[in-house]
């Protein structure tokens, strides 16, 4: 990687919210999707400004490491649990058997129904957060119902890709995942029982300092359960994702001001550099020349983002809160049905295995960045028509009565 290089990537990752602001004023497109296009462009596939590299693969492989840690701190499990996170985990063993038994009946051969199924049972979490967030929804029952489905969609993958996709047995995958998570509930459950008052006077000490301890202990925590994942040879995105919850209990009990400062750091390191590093390098590597070069691959790719809205999106409809209104299970299906970081992570396995061909693999970026694109922003516009045409049924006067209508006949001239 050379000099101009570094500057352009860099710049590039600078200029992608400045971008995304102007181009709102036309149509909202999510930061990711931006930063992805930006590595389309500055990479080989359109202007060939900056090359792949292993330094730029390294640090994109901590960027989907934080992406995966801050869905797993945002999720609220007081919220989520008992029916929302029962119906959410329903739902998307539903997509498991609707993705893969879809796949297995039309892909050439098993191992790719395997990897294109689990791709199509993601939702990203990660994407979908910051928009919540912004809306204002991440209090309401919809909101916590988007959580629910967001959370397991992360999740249920990564234990998918550790059972069918890690080159062992099943049941040996199977013996290997349920150690990792007996080892993770025993850190969890310890880390709840503590006050850490030690812990959190030692951050609150050092919050404005260079020592900066509360960054580096989250680091750590996430290294330490990234590694124990690679150790036993699981997707090293399911101690990214544990890392993300534990350090969530954690903090449970702190200054919620403490807490909120370093949050803001953690979105600094996670948000501000490395997670645009990874969406910019997926960029990069993406081969828009396979996908272009085989019609059959172009034509696949609106199939597969229905097959996202069927697969994922409609068993999410099983998580909706008790008297949703037809705007907020529209909605819903639409957000659940998002899905990228997932996708991209198959699709790459898919690749170093040579199971999947660029072109197929090219096709599933390509749908999964298209339903970050339009997913999001259709569901919450449909939730706001429908609410706002409810809302201007429910403000119309009745009709007044006319005298015969009043005594039950018919007025004069009907």
């Amino acid at each position: 990687m050379t000099g101009v290089d570094l500057v352009l990537v860099v710049g590039a990752v600078a200029v992608a919210p400045v971008l995304a602001r102007l181009v709102g004023r036309v149509i909202e497109l999510p930061l990711i999707v931006v930063e992805l296009l930006l590595g389309v462009l500055i990479g080989p596939a359109v202007l060939g400004w900056v090359d792949p590299s292993q330094l730029l693969d390294f640090l994109a492989e901590f960027g989907v490491v934080m992406l995966f840690f801050l869905a797993g701190y945002e999720i609220d499990f007081g919220r989520i649990r008992g029916r929302p996170l029962r119906r959410s985990v329903l739902g998307w063993l539903l997509s498991l058997v609707l993705g893969v038994g879809g796949a297995l009946l039309l892909a050439p051969d098993p191992a790719t129904g395997v990897f294109v199924g689990i791709a199509l049972t993601s939702t990203a979490l990660g994407a979908l957060v910051p928009i919540m967030r912004d809306a204002g929804l991440l209090g309401a029952p919809f909101g916590s119902a988007v959580m629910a489905v967001g959370a397991v969609g992360e999740f249920g993958p990564l234990v998918a890709i550790a059972l069918f996709l890690s080159g062992r047995n099943p049941g040996t995958a199977a013996v290997v995942l349920i150690g990792f998570v007996v080892l993770a509930a025993a850190a969890i459950l310890l880390a709840a029982r503590g006050t850490h008052l030690r812990l959190h006077r030692l951050i609150a000490a050092t919050l404005d300092t260079s020592g900066q301890f509360a960054v580096r202990i989250v680091l750590f925590v996430v290294a330490v359960l990234v590694a124990v994942s690679m150790v036993l040879g699981l997707d090293l995105l399911i101690g990214a994702f544990t890392a993300g919850v534990l350090v969530k209990i954690i903090f449970n009990g702190a200054p919620l001001d403490h807490v909120h400062r370093v949050e803001s750091k953690l979105d600094a390191v996670g948000f501000g550099f490395l997670v645009p590093l990874f969406f910019l390098n997926t960029g990069l590597t993406f081969d828009l020349r396979a996908l272009l070069a085989d019609g059959g691959a172009m034509l696949l790719v609106p199939g597969l983002l229905v097959a996202l809205l069927l697969v994922r999106g409609l068993p999410a409809l099983l998580s909706a809160p008790v008297g949703s209104s037809p705007g907020d299970r529209g909605a819903l299906v639409l957000l659940g049905a998002t899905g990228l970081p997932i996708v991209i992570a198959v699709t790459q396995m898919g690749l170093d295995e040579q199971v999947l061909t660029p072109s197929l693999a090219a096709a599933l970026v390509a749908a999964g960045l298209l339903s970050v694109l339009i997913y999001p922003l259709a569901g919450l516009a449909l939730r706001r028509r429908l609410a706002g045409s409810r809302s201007t049924t429910a403000a119309q006067p009745a009709s007044p009565e006319s005298p015969g209508d009043a005594a039950g006949q018919p007025p004069v001239g009907r």
